[in-house]
């Protein structure tokens, strides 16, 4: 029988060759089997609706050929199976503003799914943050749209270090989600290529394989169908040579979507496989079309499968171990963003003989949404139980929102209060409707082998997750808070959630408030490390946070159709002369940052920035230095600033670092859709450096 299985080192032309031979000696069904999923339904049902308990076969694979095949699993926070490290969403990471610790994840990422048979994952997600109450937000990094691309790309590119294929999702314009399914986004081509598409393109442009279309329509068409996007821009213009998967069911409507350029249906063929095969035969889709798919599916598996690993073997031992958990606890350290402080924080372990922590979510495993994304751990370190740790049982005391009375008469015998409040999986996160496992609400719609497949959940009892009506915290957490801040003592208010969270009416009463996010398995020990000084927080905010939610975007997430316009965000807000709350980039520290000597050159095809930064104070702490550039904006409408570079620092004590920074000529160009190219406008450009997007220093060079 002939085999053409990998062969560690293969060269491109070997592969290139075991290709054609491969496709020369497959039969069209053959051909077509690899571009979709297998067997998914029928484990799904066998594990009782859990999701990732096996790996999923998502493409690829003919067992007569000895031909390999896609092996996927999930999780934006670690990997979707076993008991997998848990690491803080993909929000709270992006407020770090730390590619490098995010490669270093992506690399544990890669080693732990490896452990537990996967070999393609899909945990590279970031749709940008169009607005805050999108239910996904904290499987994303932001709202910025370059901010988005160098988390991505450093992600991604850490997935594949172990030889494991990252795929970005979902493409694109997926930044709703309850009416994900369904809705029709409408957007020009100035938006879509500035805004909503540059994340994507930096990422594939770092190496990132594959990519995942998303449910939603863009334009009239869904974008797993779509041509434009995923043949005329994704391989005409970008020149993508990877391969393109649908979203988990219902991701693709008619065989034409092979055409259009996806590659492979997952999870089944419910549109692909035998209709496909009959369009093919019928004389509807080219046969040259599955070739093409086949070969960028082929072409991409035998590429990873032929690598060298860097380690000699991967046992389950490396899932979850020491060293993995170290560096969950470092990215929830460097994640937390401190809001507000009025000299409360850090606090003082030796003045501190009762700390009153309250709050429900103070006691719950609360590591982010239960849908695809979702992680088990082997355990959480809960903030009760990170604080309980610090100062001992007999210092704590405790309370919640079921009873404010008896919370408020705990805390009044306190020296300081730690009031932790925000989200669940419940309020925010993947849409899971009720009963049904798969996520489709409508059940109308769901096709027959779809609605074979649902496993009812005797734990799901409700709809769970979606886009939030609100972006405030419940009444009865903002009772307790006010009920703590009636006591006169210290207050620190903690906010959990995905994104914003707005303060108004109670952000004055309280002495700090420091934002989290879902914070992973050891977000307890990283918070009480946190509170009490041992590492200065220094995560900036990654999205806006106003002080009237009208201030954002429109945003309804039962729509059918909506407009995604050019500005959202922080560009918003400056667009209109608004004052947010706290605007992007907004964080601070225990130490103060001085920025000075800002130079600025000019070479022949980058933007060269220089500026020292001095730790004024007596402790060591990390610093995100932000680099923002404003546009001539004559020629065309541009944002009044837009994020062009940053860079982490550790800056000691007293010490001064200096910082460079390069911004690539092509990351100021503007789309021209009367020529569907890219220009830069010549004139005068403002430059602004600092530690955050309000309190800057300026500079300015002509193009």
């Amino acid at each position: 029988m002939t085999s053409f299985a990998p062969q560690t080192g293969m060269t491109p032309a070997a592969i290139a060759t075991t290709v054609d031979a491969v496709l020369a000696e497959a039969t069209l069904s053959e051909k077509i089997g690899m571009m979709s999923g297998k067997g998914f339904f029928k484990q799904y049902a066998e594990d009782g609706g859990l999701w990732g308990a096996r790996p999923y076969r998502a493409g690829g694979g003919i067992e007569r050929l000895s031909v390999p095949a896609l092996w996927f699993t999930d999780g934006p926070r670690g990997v979707a199976r076993g008991n997998s490290t848990c690491f803080p969403c993909s929000m709270a990471r992006g407020a770090s503003f730390d590619p490098d610790l995010e490669h270093r994840i992506g690399q544990i990422v890669s080693v732990e799914a490896r452990a537990q048979g996967c070999n393609l994952s899909g945990a590279v997600c970031f749709n940008l943050l169009r607005h805050p109450a999108w239910g996904r937000a904290q499987e994303t990094y932001g709202e910025d749209q370059f901010h988005l691309g160098v988390m991505g790309a450093a992600f991604g590119t850490g997935i594949q270090t172990h030889n494991v294929i990252a795929t970005v999702k979902h493409f694109a314009l997926n930044s709703m989600e309850n009416a994900r399914f369904t809705v029709d986004v409408q957007i020009d081509e100035r938006t879509l290529h500035e805004v909503y598409l540059p994340h994507f393109r930096f990422a594939l442009d770092a190496g990132v394989a594959s990519v995942m279309s998303a449910y939603n329509k863009m334009n009239g068409e869904y974008c797993g169908q779509h041509r434009e996007l995923l043949t005329d821009i994704l391989r005409g213009e970008w020149g993508f040579e990877g391969f393109v998967h649908s979203d988990w069911v219902m991701g693709v409507y008619k065989p034409y979507g092979a055409s259009a350029g996806l590659d492979i249906e997952n999870p089944e063929p419910l549109v692909f496989g035998q209709k496909l095969e009959k369009a093919v035969e019928d004389g509807h889709v080219e046969p040259q079309v599955i070739d093409t798919a086949c070969r960028r599916i082929l072409t991409t598996l035998y590429r990873f499968a032929a690598a060298e690993d860097p380690l000699p073997e991967y046992p389950i031992a490396l899932v979850a171990s020491p060293d993995h958990i170290a560096v969950a606890l470092e990215a929830a350290e460097k994640s937390a963003v401190l809001l507000t402080n009025n000299a409360v924080l850090p606090l003082d372990d030796g003045a501190i003989k009762t700390l009153a922590v309250l709050g429900k979510l103070a006691t719950l495993q609360n590591t982010g949404d239960n849908g695809s994304s979702r992680v088990r751990p082997p355990y959480v370190v809960t903030a009760l139980e990170g604080l309980t740790r610090r100062l001992g049982s007999d210092a704590i005391v405790t309370g919640d929102e079921d009873d404010v009375d008896a919370a408020k008469a705990a805390a009044s015998a306190a020296d300081a209060i730690i009031v932790v409040v925000g989200n669940t999986a419940e309020d925010e996160g993947e849409y899971i409707p009720g009963d049904i496992a798969l996520g489709q609400a409508d059940t109308a719609s769901i096709p027959d082998e779809v609605k074979a497949a649902r496993v009812e959940r005797p734990d799901r009892p409700i709809a769970i997750g979606g886009d939030r009506d609100s972006l405030a915290l419940r009444p009865d957490q903002i009772a307790l808070i006010e009920a703590a801040a009636s006591t006169g003592k210290p207050v620190v208010v903690v906010i959990v959630s995905g994104s914003a969270i707005t303060v108004e009416g109670w952000h004055d009463k309280v002495g700090a408030i420091i934002q989290t996010f879902y914070a992973g398995m050891e977000g307890g020990t990283a918070l009480a490390n946190l509170l009490f000084g041992d590492v200065s927080p220094s995560g900036k905010l990654p999205f806006t946070v106003a002080r009237d939610e009208s201030d954002y975007p429109f945003f309804d997430k039962t729509a059918t159709e909506i407009e995604y316009g050019y500005y959202h965000g922080y560009a918003l807000m400056d667009k209109k002369a608004l004052s947010p709350r706290f605007l992007f980039g907004h964080g601070l520290s225990y130490a103060d940052f001085t920025y000075r000597a800002l130079k600025v050159r000019v070479a022949t095809d980058s933007v060269e920035i220089s500026v020292a930064v001095r730790n004024d104070s007596g402790i060591a702490a990390d610093e995100v230095v932000q680099c923002y550039i404003g546009f001539p904006g004559v020629v065309a409408d541009r944002p009044v600033k837009l994020l062009k570079a940053f860079q982490r620092v550790s800056v000691a004590a007293g010490a001064t670092e200096i910082v460079n920074m390069i911004v690539p000529l092509g990351q100021l160009a503007w789309r021209n859709p009367a020529t569907h190219g890219w220009e830069i406008e010549t004139g005068p450009h403002k430059l602004w450096v600092g530690g955050n997007s309000t309190d800057l220093i300026e500079s300015s060079f002509a193009l």
